[in-house]
């Protein structure tokens, strides 16, 4: 693992953008590493963009702000490639992880970057057939454990078993097991 791993997270808020990102945090915290997790939004409505900060390192964390050099980057909602500059300060090994049926060269050519590696996972589909509404962010999670391994498949199921009552964490878990398995990687 890189010393230090950050990570932005890019949503409307009620899609659970910081959900996920302290659902990877507390997994990361499970498997005895240093974690940060926390949101970037104020008095935002539902549906206006957010964002969300997730640290992870090997070793304690010092800093405290946001996260404007991230190593991997997460967009819950496809419409925001548009509206939001989700490629900025990305490095050229970063990885970008997006919720979208279109194949990743395509969102690499909207996205008009050459940076990183690029996965892309059905994630909305995937909530809406499983979950029965589009809130992504758990199939995200399921994208960003494989994408990056920085966490366990075992280990996320125990906390998504943590943090929800037993019907939604079994639910919510089969949306990242699927994401996980449905990943697309350019």
């Amino acid at each position: 693992m890189k010393k230090l791993l950050e990570f932005r997270w890019h949503g409307r808020g009620g899609q659970g953008a910081w959900t996920a990102s302290e659902l990877l945090a507390r997994t990361a915290l499970l498997e005895g590493k240093y974690i940060q997790s926390f949101p970037e939004f104020g008095p935002e409505r539902m549906g206006a963009p957010v964002a969300a900060f997730t640290r992870i390192s090997a070793e304690p964390i010092k800093i405290h702000c946001a996260v404007y050099e991230p190593d991997v980057v997460v967009v819950l909602d496809p419409t925001l490639l548009k509206a939001v500059p989700v490629a900025s300060g990305i490095s050229d090994n970063g990885v970008f992880i997006i919720n979208s049926t279109d194949e990743p060269a395509k969102i690499r050519e909207n996205l008009k970057t050459d940076k990183g590696q690029l996965w892309s996972v059905p994630a909305t589909q995937i909530a809406l057939k499983i979950l029965g509404m589009p809130i992504t962010n758990t199939a995200m999670l399921g994208t960003v454990a494989r994408a990056t391994n920085i966490v366990k498949l075992e280990s996320v199921e125990k906390t998504v078993k943590e943090r929800f009552r037993l019907d939604l964490a079994e639910k919510n878990f089969a949306a990242i097991k699927e994401a996980f398995e449905e990943a697309k990687k350019e």
